[in-house]
């Protein structure tokens, strides 16, 4: 669908179609060449890159598109934001507590990741959290701050159990989260052989909910956590195992993506209740773990929509600081150390997706005619009236008319009634009518609610050179939105309006909600195709993306580049890790490749016997299922 044209367009002007001030952090804008810039902290100088810039570069380099770019001075910059927001809020409330943040492995799991978070967090001691035994050895392996936390959540087993007393016996400072009332008796039993007194803290299932898309991490019907009676049993057992002074952590999950700072403060207030009561029942505690859903602006509304948030990272510590203080103040016990467990907002903004437009399908009818010939069905005659009467003011009806027209033909259609070329000319002008009602609600904001929608049912669809499954799983799991738009030709007026769709053969494999400040967009601005490569970026990528992806018609993991600026403050490639090859791909799935060319070779081996292909052309052939093997699994030129 081809959008209103203006006679001059500037790069201010697409920064305020795609909102990229408004959800970018600061870290992404438009340059006066039309493109999309990373604006970067070295030595307290910002370095701007050039998006466009870094993919051509890899173009040469013959490092192909689909590409991930990981930013390690904007993880750097989230991590210092985080730290740096609760020291403000502990000194200006004259909070006598401490505060250490943790990064939950689950989040992004990738090794470069856990590198530079453990590097940039260091001066804070920055720790890490985990919820399963490899995250475990990860987290203990990565590492190198004998003060920095390992917070060990998520179900237990005597393994598990076992490597966190041994890291503790080590020196590490690794606390076991009891989420089930069974872990308790395991955990007593294996701290004894092991000679160790645990560090413990429990996981308080609250009454409180978070709303959005994970609303049940919260609530009473929440997957962890010890209720109220479970946790007086804890205590009993822990005081009769002499071991209630191991229990030093409260710790809660209300859920991922917060976007209401009311529902945080309320969380956390009845959390402090559990703490306090906890101390006068005897256990040492002294740190209480506020856990995860510290929210990422996708939208940029600054609102409480759930792909959005209403409070900045700085009002979350400084109401995290101010009740904390309050509810122990009240209680007239010691304050203690602050935990919150951040990763979407540590990591969510440092990855960014480009991928190539491959192919467009225009939504163009053909002509309408001016006469129809004798002896079409008199449906068809109605159809055609109605697109000739059609006027911005009896839209709606004809748009009524219109439908049960085309639905009348269609269906005499599918009983042999009407004949496909006169099917044709009614789709035809069905559509044409829809275009035209379409124009009079860009121009009159006319059209009422029930044909709100149309827009997007005539939209142009843009084919990426990506897997939704793959690369952003969540938009198809969740729902959720990310900010999509062009990284260049952004000087250039977007004069199609579309969807985009991946290179899977799932209907679903599509992005059709586009973010927005006032509400979800259903279709995108973008720019007609011209002989250059046009490359759109979803950003805000960082968080879940990587690791939840699946192999939806075998295409696998995509290259990644880790990005970082030097001390002279120009932009290096840390490392380039490639992406899946079809051979790894295959063998992912139990499949041997080599087996595979084995029989390949035998079915061509017959060929040649049969006559079908000559000995030659079994050579070209094999050569190209072995090229095939090693390439890549995405769109390749």
């Amino acid at each position: 669908m081809k959008a209103e044209v203006l006679t001059q367009w500037t790069s201010e002007d697409s920064a305020e179609l795609y909102g990229i001030r408004n959800w970018g952090a600061d870290y992404f804008d438009i340059s006066n060449k039309g493109r999309v810039t990373v604006n970067l902290l070295k030595n307290n100088k910002e370095v701007e890159v050039d998006l466009f810039d870094i993919v051509t570069d890899l173009q040469r380099k013959k490092f192909s598109v689909p590409v991930l770019l990981r930013f390690a001075d904007i993880l750097a910059s989230q991590i210092h934001k985080l730290n740096d927001s609760f020291v403000k809020a502990i000194k200006d409330a004259d909070y006598k507590g401490g505060y250490r943040a943790v990064y939950p492995i689950k989040v992004n799991q990738k090794q470069l990741v856990i590198q530079d978070i453990m590097e940039f967090g260091r001066d804070f001691h920055h720790g890490l959290e985990a919820g399963s035994k490899a995250e475990l050895i990860a987290a203990i392996g990565n590492i190198k701050d004998p003060e920095a936390f390992i917070i060990c959540n998520g179900y237990k087993d005597e393994e598990f159990v076992d490597l966190a007393l041994h890291a503790q016996k080590m020196g590490l400072q690794t606390y076991i989260v009891l989420e089930m009332p069974s872990e308790l008796p395991l955990i007593i039993e294996r701290a004894k052989l092991l000679g160790v007194r645990p560090r413990l803290g429990v996981r308080a299932k609250l009454s409180s909910r978070a709303g959005g898309h994970w609303d049940s991490s919260g609530g009473d019907r929440s997957k962890f956590g010890l209720d109220v009676s479970q946790i007086i049993d804890m205590v009993d057992a822990l005081r009769t195992a002499e071991m209630l002074d191991c229990l030093k952590l409260l710790h809660y999950h209300l859920g991922s993506q917060i976007s209401d700072i009311r529902r945080i403060r309320m969380a956390l207030q009845e959390a402090c209740r559990f703490y306090v009561d906890l101390v006068r029942e005897g256990a040492a505690m002294g740190i209480i773990n506020v856990g995860g859903g510290l929210a990422v602006d996708y939208d940029g509304s600054h609102t409480n929509f759930e792909c959005s948030t209403n409070y900045t990272m700085e009002e979350y510590a400084a109401d995290v600081v101010e009740v904390i203080m309050n509810m122990t103040n009240e209680a007239s016990i010691p304050h203690p150390t602050i935990v919150s467990e951040s990763g979407r907002a540590t990591v969510a903004h440092h990855s960014v997706l480009i991928f190539n437009v491959l192919h467009v399908r225009r939504f163009e009818p053909h002509t309408v005619p001016k006469r129809l010939p004798r002896g079409v069905n008199e449906m068809l005659t109605n159809l055609l009236e109605v697109a000739e009467g059609l006027t911005p003011r009896n839209a709606q009806e004809a748009y009524h008319d219109a439908v049960y027209y085309r639905d009348e033909i269609r269906s005499m259609f599918r009983h042999g009634n009407i004949s496909i070329r006169h099917r044709g000319m009614a789709e035809d002008i069905f559509w044409h009518i829809i275009r035209r009602i379409c124009n009079f609600g860009i121009k009159k904001k006319y059209i009422p609610d029930e044909m709100t929608n149309l827009d997007s049912a005539i939209a142009d669809v843009y084919y990426g050179n990506f897997s939704l499954f793959q690369s952003l799983p969540d938009v198809w799991a969740v729902d959720q939105l990310f900010p999509v738009m062009p990284i260049h030709r952004l000087n250039e007026i977007p004069t199609r309006q579309a969807v985009i769709a991946d290179i899977t053969c799932d209907s679903d494999g599509k992005i059709d909600t586009f973010t927005d400040l006032h509400d979800v967009k259903t279709t995108l601005p973008l720019h007609e195709l011209n002989d250059e490569e046009y490359y759109l970026g979803a950003f805000l990528v960082g968080a879940y993306q990587e690791t939840l992806g699946d192999m939806h018609n075998l295409l696998g993991n995509i290259n990644v580049l880790h990005v970082r600026v030097n001390d002279k403050e120009k932009i290096e490639y840390v490392r380039e890790v490639p992406g899946d090859s079809v051979e790894e791909v295959l063998s992912f799935v139990e499949y041997n490749p080599k087996k595979l060319l084995k029989h390949i070779r035998k079915i061509a081996d017959r060929a040649v016997r049969s006559g079908r292909i000559t000995i030659m052309q079994k050579k070209n052939i094999l050569k190209a299922f072995d090229i095939g093997m090693a390439g890549y699994t995405y769109f390749e030129k």
